[in-house]
Protein backbone atom coordinates (compact mmCIF):
# COMPACT_ATOMS: atom_id res chain seq x y z
CA UNK A 1 0.00 0.00 0.00
CA UNK A 2 1.32 3.50 -1.45
CA UNK A 3 0.97 5.77 1.65
CA UNK A 4 0.19 9.56 0.45
CA UNK A 5 1.12 12.55 3.20
CA UNK A 6 -0.87 15.97 2.70
CA UNK A 7 1.69 18.69 2.24
CA UNK A 8 -0.01 20.38 4.69
CA UNK A 9 0.29 17.14 7.17
CA UNK A 10 4.31 17.89 6.52
CA UNK A 11 4.21 21.21 7.11
CA UNK A 12 2.37 20.63 10.74
CA UNK A 13 4.52 17.52 11.63
CA UNK A 14 7.28 19.81 11.18
CA UNK A 15 6.29 22.54 13.30
CA UNK A 16 5.88 19.68 16.24
CA UNK A 17 9.03 18.51 14.92
CA UNK A 18 9.03 14.88 13.43
CA UNK A 19 8.74 14.40 9.21
CA UNK A 20 7.30 12.07 6.89
CA UNK A 21 9.52 9.27 7.67
CA UNK A 22 8.34 9.08 11.02
CA UNK A 23 4.91 9.80 9.76
CA UNK A 24 4.97 6.54 7.94
CA UNK A 25 6.84 4.73 10.42
CA UNK A 26 4.17 5.03 12.23
CA UNK A 27 1.37 3.67 10.52
CA UNK A 28 3.37 0.84 9.41
CA UNK A 29 4.50 -0.30 12.62
CA UNK A 30 3.15 1.50 15.78
CA UNK A 31 0.46 -0.25 18.06
CA UNK A 32 -3.35 0.62 17.98
CA UNK A 33 -4.59 2.86 20.34
CA UNK A 34 -8.48 4.08 21.25
CA UNK A 35 -8.57 7.54 21.51
CA UNK A 36 -12.04 9.27 21.96
CA UNK A 37 -15.78 9.00 20.30
CA UNK A 38 -14.26 5.25 19.20
CA UNK A 39 -12.13 6.38 17.47
CA UNK A 40 -8.62 4.73 16.78
CA UNK A 41 -5.36 5.64 16.59
CA UNK A 42 -1.33 4.66 15.84
CA UNK A 43 0.86 5.00 18.51
CA UNK A 44 4.89 4.69 18.36
CA UNK A 45 7.38 6.25 20.46
CA UNK A 46 10.81 7.90 18.75
CA UNK A 47 13.96 8.79 21.20
CA UNK A 48 14.18 12.69 21.06
CA UNK A 49 17.16 13.95 23.31
CA UNK A 50 17.14 17.27 21.53
CA UNK A 51 15.73 20.36 22.51
CA UNK A 52 12.36 21.49 21.76
CA UNK A 53 10.67 24.54 22.65
CA UNK A 54 12.92 25.63 25.20
CA UNK A 55 12.48 21.80 26.41
CA UNK A 56 15.06 18.78 26.59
Amino acid sequence: MKIQIDPHTLERAKERGTNGKEIIKVIEEGFVSQTKYGRLAKVKVFPYKRIRNGKF
